[in-house]
């Protein structure tokens, strides 16, 4: 992980930046843009946001161009409530970046199958950047989309781009149409049935709800791509950071230092452990 941070950073005081941009992408959820030069972030790391008075949360990068970073948040909680409400001028503090981030280098020369679920698309927007900057390093690229309603669709114009891209094979879908809506109707794992790609050389990176996650990559097997080209971001519970809260324990790891982007063939047996 490339960072000009000093060793200490994780535990000291978090930078102060200012919000440079807010743009309101859903009814609850906002991104925020400010600029942090010198820093060296990977699609799929995270920062701590810290909203003063309030508290800190972690928030996973959505984009990055030079020294401009994005976060999307959706208001869930006193924290993120904060953070949702900041205007372009307001400060906020940041600590990071933190984590494991997609394994793009290893996809080179592969299919990529990205599978996203709700707010999951943020912290997959970054790596999906990546791979139309780099379009020709990869083979195919299959992007499936899922949300609860069009309204809940995150980064509407940005996905009808990719969709009329030649080069991109992307399907999205709802749990509930509206009025409209001409699209897919359904969980995301029933996007499978449209794609074809070869197993054994591709690689699915996939984030959303947890639940999402265990039935997207029993589908994924079922369509024998193997667990380890199977990689999931498991945000759930980090406040440090650093590895020394806990709060993060998966099994034998602390999400926040050893991933939170993991393999499926080092998660698999720990999905069917209750209250783990």
């Amino acid at each position: 992980m490339a960072t000009s941070l000093p060793a200490e950073a994780p535990l000291g005081p978090p930078r102060v930046v200012t919000v440079k941009a807010r743009r309101k992408e859903t009814g609850d959820t906002v991104s925020l843009d400010f600029d942090d030069p010198g820093i060296v972030y990977l699609p799929g790391q995270f920062n701590m946001l810290y909203a003063f008075g309030k508290g800190e949360v972690p928030i996973s990068v959505s984009a990055v161009a030079g020294t401009r970073v994005t976060h999307t948040v959706r208001d869930v909680g006193p924290v993120t409530a904060a953070l949702t409400r900041l205007k372009a001028g307001s400060l906020m503090g940041v600590r990071g970046p933190f984590g494991v981030g997609w394994p793009l280098e290893s996809c080179r020369g592969r299919n990529v199958v990205v599978v996203a679920g709700g707010l999951g698309l943020a912290p997959l927007r970054a790596a999906i950047h990546e791979l139309l900057l780099h379009r020709s390093d990869y083979q195919r690229l299959v992007f499936l989309y899922g949300a609860r309603t069009p309204a809940d669709l995150l980064f509407a114009r940005e996905v009808e781009r990719w969709r009329g891209r030649f080069d991109v094979d992307l399907h999205v879908t709802v749990d509930a149409a509206a009025r409209g809506w001409r699209g897919d109707v359904g969980v995301v794992t029933k996007l499978f049935k449209r794609i074809s790609v070869e197993p054994a050389f591709s690689t699915a990176l996939v984030c959303g709800p947890e639940v999402m996650m265990r039935f997207a990559a029993a589908a994924l097997v079922d369509v024998d791509i193997d667990p380890s080209h199977i990689w999931l971001s498991m945000e759930r519970n980090m406040q440090c950071g650093a590895g020394l809260c806990g709060h993060c324990q998966l099994g034998p790891f602390l999400l926040c230092r050893d991933g939170p982007v993991l393999p499926l063939s080092r998660l698999a047996s720990l999905f069917g452990v209750k209250e783990l």
